[in-house]
């Protein structure tokens, strides 16, 4: 028996000689490869959790301008390469080991794909030659992830490197922008490559701009309407089509609505802006949908929050007029039928509507322009200031933030009764970015404050989360300290799964189940970690709290309503 064991010990030692041969400095193996191909696409950083699976791609790391950035979990890693791609429009880009990692990384895919963000993941894999036989930590990952992402293949040959990770970037780029997986079989990335492989030259794609007539018929329609209506949403946005889209409704006195959580696309102080089209939708809006002639769908898709479970619009024909603008041609016409349907990016379809001269806007269409505004005003100052049972005044709270919150702030939040406070209550003007998730996920802000944090370290990144929210990725608070990349984070405590407690209520009133949480001291929690931290229960401290958490960068307690009635009873 001490001789098998010796001898499987020797053969081990084989392997792992081998690889580490073909993974010398002096070689060229598929890891440092893709590393430059990375680089020349023009990479700056790659989030992700170390992983055996790709030690060649981590090794060619070390001497690379690109950055690793480590992460406590490869679900964060993954929020984090989405919010990088949502910030800045390029691919975000995240590296994870085999099986687990795969695994703990899909809920960022599941994210990327539902808000339309460019996002490449890149897997670890079994050797090539274990394929197929159910090998240690072996997945499928074109038939893990299915339809969740744009593409998704795997790497059999080091030479093809170049080919196939330039081919991802277009991917996740074009036609409406989404998540694309690359795996790479550990021996491949050991493996030589000879030196005339080199990485493909980083490609320049222009926005898809609209058909002239669809341009025309489009301007023609909206000049016609007595009462138009802009709904906007989606992904590939850039700086200059949410200068377009202010500067079109503001000339044409068209009420604009954001889709769920896309409420950065328009200037919320513009007398254009009528709020979003989201969870828990105003009856305005609902009317507004109902009163309009025309309306312009731009970039958004028809999903079930912005359409009231698809009841706003008369399926698949609406009664109103709808022109919808979209990259993707699968989008027109999937749910509801447009009377013009046009595949262009938001960008370019405002450049070629924004050329001729406009046709000035009647007394009707300013009526309606400052119905939709003024309805929005309403809502925004209608938000309950106390919940039922005490606790910190948040209306007071809300109403402060908007009078010292910096214009470029950028906010971020993950899923929960909490969001309502940065969905409902804050305005983002033209500098101001909000990073939420469409789909819905808790867990979401804090990686996603951590990676704003690092492409603007200038900035104030302020991070909105609840308590069971945060607690899903609380070891992301490590990567923040040693990373350097403090988020403020505003932490509205419940004691409880909030918002299913809230359904719970209202189905089962008085049958509690499942929804309390017994939490720790965070504050205690952010110093362990290095941060600075405080509690607030009243809202006549919330100022001087937050501004040392600010200098500070660290965690800031609300206690609402749940949480204050257990600490007086803990009192």
């Amino acid at each position: 028996m001490q001789r098998k064991r010796r001898k499987s010990g020797i053969l081990r030692l084989a392997r792992t000689r081998r690889f580490a041969h073909t993974g010398t400095m002096t070689s060229k193996n598929g890891g440092r490869l893709l590393v430059d191909c990375l680089r020349d696409q023009g990479a700056e950083m790659i989030f992700g959790v170390p992983g055996e699976s790709f030690l060649p791609v981590l090794d060619a790391l070390h001497d690379a301008p690109l950055r690793f950035i480590n992460s406590r979990n490869e679900t964060g890693a993954a929020f984090m390469a989405e919010a990088f791609g949502k910030l800045t429009g390029r691919p975000g880009l995240c590296l994870v080991t085999r099986g687990p990692g795969a695994t703990y990384a899909a809920a960022g895919v599941h994210t990327a794909r539902h808000n339309s963000t460019p996002l490449i993941l890149f897997i670890g894999q079994a050797e090539r030659a274990m394929r197929g036989r159910g090998a240690f930590q072996e997945i499928d990952y074109g038939r893990f992830y299915g339809d969740e992402v744009k593409w998704a293949v795997e790497i059999d040959d080091a030479a093809r490197i170049p080919e196939f990770v330039a081919r991802a970037h277009a991917v996740a780029c074009g036609g409406r922008p989404g998540p694309v997986v690359l795996s790479l079989p550990e021996d491949m990335l050991f493996a030589e490559v000879a030196e005339d492989v080199q990485p493909a030259a980083p490609g320049e794609f222009f926005a898809a701009w609209a058909h002239p007539r669809g341009i025309e018929a489009a301007r023609a329609l909206l000049e016609q309407a007595q009462r138009p209506l802009l709904f906007v949403g989606g992904g590939g946005w850039s700086a200059k089509a949410r200068e377009s889209l202010r500067l079109f409704a503001e000339t044409n006195a068209i009420p604009v609505l954001v889709s769920f959580r896309r409420h950065d696309l328009m200037d919320n102080f513009s007398p254009c802006y009528g709020g979003d089209a989201g969870v828990g939708m105003a009856e305005s809006l609902r009317h507004l949908f109902a009163d309009a002639d025309v309306i312009l769908a731009l970039g958004v898709r028809f999903g079930e929050i912005s359409t009231g479970k698809y009841r706003l619009l008369s399926c698949p024909s609406p009664r109103q007029t709808l022109i919808h603008v979209h990259a993707d041609s699968a989008e027109l016409g999937k749910i509801y039928q447009p009377r013009l349907g046009i595949v262009a990016t938001p960008e370019g379809f405002l450049s070629a509507l924004t050329d001729a001269k406009p046709k000035p806007p009647d007394a009707e269409r300013q009526a309606w322009r400052q119905r939709a505004r003024e309805a929005f005003l309403r809502r925004l100052e209608a938000v309950p200031a106390v919940d039922a049972g005490g606790g910190l005044d948040m209306g007071r709270v809300m109403a402060r933030l908007r009078e010292i919150l910096p214009a470029d702030v950028i906010v971020t939040n993950g899923a929960g009764n909490f969001a309502r406070f940065p969905n409902q209550c804050l305005l983002y003007g033209r500098e101001a970015r909000l990073l939420a998730p469409q789909s819905g996920i808790m867990g979401y802000g804090l990686p996603a404050a951590i990676a704003a944090k690092l492409v603007h370290p200038q900035r104030l990144v302020l991070c909105f989360a609840g308590d069971g929210d945060l607690q899903m990725v609380l070891g992301e608070l490590g990567s923040a300290r040693q990373l350097q990349a403090l988020p403020v984070i505003l932490l509205c405590r419940n004691d409880m799964y909030g918002t299913i407690r809230a359904h719970q209520e209202r189905h089962y009133p008085g049958r509690v189940s499942g929804t309390t949480l017994v939490n720790p001291d965070f504050v205690a929690l952010a110093h362990a970690y290095g941060f600075y931290g405080e509690r607030v229960a009243d809202a006549q401290d919330f100022d001087g709290a937050f501004a040392r958490v600010c200098e500070n960068g660290g965690l800031l307690e609300l206690l609402l309503n749940g949480a204050a009635d257990i600490n007086r009873r803990e009192a």
